[in-house]
């Protein structure tokens, strides 16, 4: 019996991907002076920030690859967000059904909640996990199970709604069942390019889909 919706923030509500990727660009230029791969860079969505800078700059100390990163983003965040199409929608309906929900994000707390007062979303959680909340990080289920814990729910009674194989190995992890978004850039939605280990329990094309889901479960 599903009694929560935790959702993941960047890439499944707001609409991040070009903040964070011309972030990451920004630091390719700055440390590399070219650009990164695009592809290898949608590859560390939803993955801590510090764990793929150590990955992508291995040379320089992590320090100052995330501060090139943070600085620009810091600047330019709220001007480049926005929630995606159907979202505010499906948010009032997933309450109105009775749900608990939350979010469980990667993220930092001040971008998140930044993110939220822009468009006046913080309204739509019962509970707001970031990465600042957590001691391990998706895929780690520790997310889910604080997430959960603070909701009042068995973590097999929430569903974890996100966009990339983070979230859904760390929804698999805890024992929550998982929906795979297919708006985001982040991973393939086409279930058969998708690894077994990696294959989400449902997956949606559109916010209203995840209200369609929930009458049916």
């Amino acid at each position: 019996m599903i009694e929560a919706v935790i959702f993941d923030f960047d890439g499944t509500l707001m609409n991040t991907n070009k903040i964070v990727m011309e972030s990451w660009q920004h630091t390719y230029r700055e440390l590399t002076g070219s650009e990164g791969d695009r592809e290898e860079i949608l590859k560390t969505f939803g993955e801590p920030l510090e764990e793929s800078m150590k990955a992508a700059f291995p040379q320089v100390p992590s320090e100052v690859s995330v501060g090139v990163y943070r600085d620009f983003h810091r600047d330019y965040f709220l001007d480049m967000i926005e929630l995606f199409p159907g979202v505010e929608d499906m948010l009032e309906r997933v309450r109105s059904l009775g749900y608990k929900t939350a979010l469980a994000t990667s993220r930092l707390r001040k971008t998140t909640y930044q993110g939220l007062d822009k468009y006046d979303a913080e309204k739509f959680f019962d509970v707001i996990v970031t990465v600042e909340d957590v001691d391990r990080h998706k895929p780690d289920p520790e997310s889910i199970l604080v997430t959960a814990g603070r909701l009042g729910v068995s973590p097999e009674n929430a569903l974890m709604v996100g966009d990339t194989r983070f979230d859904i190995l760390c929804g698999r992890n805890a024992g929550s069942p998982t929906v795979l978004v297919g708006w985001s850039e982040a991973m393939s939605a086409d279930s058969e390019e998708i690894p077994e280990d990696e294959r989400p329990d449902y997956i949606i094309e559109r916010p209203a889909d995840l209200i369609t889901l929930l009458e049916k479960l």
